[in-house]
């Protein structure tokens, strides 16, 4: 099988949860897997960012199964329409490419109709939760049949020790205006009152603009003893963020499924999320789902109700016993490829 993926991907200067899943993913499948990165400003290439990805599926023998990651296939429609008659395309949305925030809404339009034009060329396509699932067929008008849900699995990791207060808060994300930082700011403005600390670990090089915003905001509220910017973190590094943690606070615009929520459970620690798109897919059960603008108060309960924080371990331990590994997800997967 072929594995085609942004060029960059896996860097741990910027890492993301699509270059993760499509790792562990290629790591799990019980098959040879011939990996081609493709450079190129994705998912807004140029002519010869398609012209690179055009080489790079003509050199791919004629009827080979190719699994595309979407930001590269999704923004180049024409590059899949001359190999769709020859190769077995299989396309892998992470997120729909005009539900990413911060892009104009004539960009986000373009973006949204080169993705439906692109996932009418594939074979089949594959989403990480069935939220996305149900959206893409909504979006693009494609066949329930071709769209198939293989959600991330995670990986064992030790239960974390909490402190009882539960005031160690953890954000995990790139710094953008769909992972909505910003908004976490705002909130925990509002609970300045009560003790707290909060990393926030997550590249910010993928919209200056908005983690610029984001550091103001802390600025201004006064929170810089408080909120520390780690900047990405991977490996050890990030097992250790995850570590001590009592509380994985997702405060997301746009979310398709939500990884960093289930790395969380998988250590026992409780998630308080928006439940926007597929959180709740991810969370079930092990946290705390509120509507947006509703993390100041959720935050408040967690910090001051020793009740709450208990109920939320428990379920957290709950869900922790129930998530599947990545063998599950490649097993998924590759029931779907031919």
């Amino acid at each position: 099988m072929h594995l085609v993926l942004p060029a960059g991907s896996g860097d741990p200067r910027s890492p993301s949860g699509g270059d993760h899943y499509d790792r562990r993913v290629r790591d799990a499948l019980d098959r040879t897997v011939v990996e081609t990165p493709v450079a190129g400003a994705w998912p807004d290439p140029d002519g010869a960012d398609r012209d690179r990805f055009d080489a790079a599926l003509a050199r791919v023998p004629a009827g080979a199964p190719v699994l595309l990651d979407g930001l590269v296939a999704c923004a180049a429609p024409d590059v899949l329409a001359r190999h769709a008659g020859r190769l077995h395309l299989v396309v892998l949305v992470h997120l729909p490419l005009g539900d990413e925030l911060g892009p104009g809404p004539g960009l986000a339009a373009d973006r949204t109709a080169r993705e439906r034009a692109a996932l009418h060329h594939a074979a089949t396509v594959v989403t990480t939760s069935v939220w996305t699932a149900r959206r893409v067929v909504a979006v693009h008008g494609l066949p329930a049949y071709r769209v198939h849900v293989a959600r991330p699995g995670a990986d064992p990791a030790a239960v974390t020790t909490p402190v009882p207060a539960g005031t160690r808060l953890l954000a995990v994300g790139a710094l953008t205006p769909t992972k909505g930082h910003d908004l976490l700011v705002d909130a925990l403005a509002a609970v300045a009152d009560l003790g707290w600390t909060l990393h926030l670990t997550g590249p910010a090089d993928r919209d200056p603009g908005h983690a610029a915003l984001v550091r103001a905001r802390v600025g201004r509220h006064g929170l810089g003893d408080r909120v520390t910017l780690t900047g990405p973190l991977t490996g050890p590094d990030l097992d250790a963020a995850y570590a001590a943690a009592d509380l994985l606070v997702l405060p997301s615009r746009a979310e398709t499924y939500g990884m960093v929520a289930t790395e969380a459970l998988a250590r026992a620690v409780p998630v308080l999320a928006h439940d926007v798109g597929g959180v709740a897919e991810a969370v079930d059960g092990g946290g705390l789902l509120v509507a947006p603008g509703g993390l100041a108060a959720a935050l408040r309960a967690w910090l001051t109700d020793p009740a709450l924080r208990a109920d939320l371990r428990a379920a957290a331990r709950a869900r922790r016993a129930r998530l599947d590994g990545w063998t599950v997800t490649a097993r998924t997967l590759a029931a779907v490829l031919p």
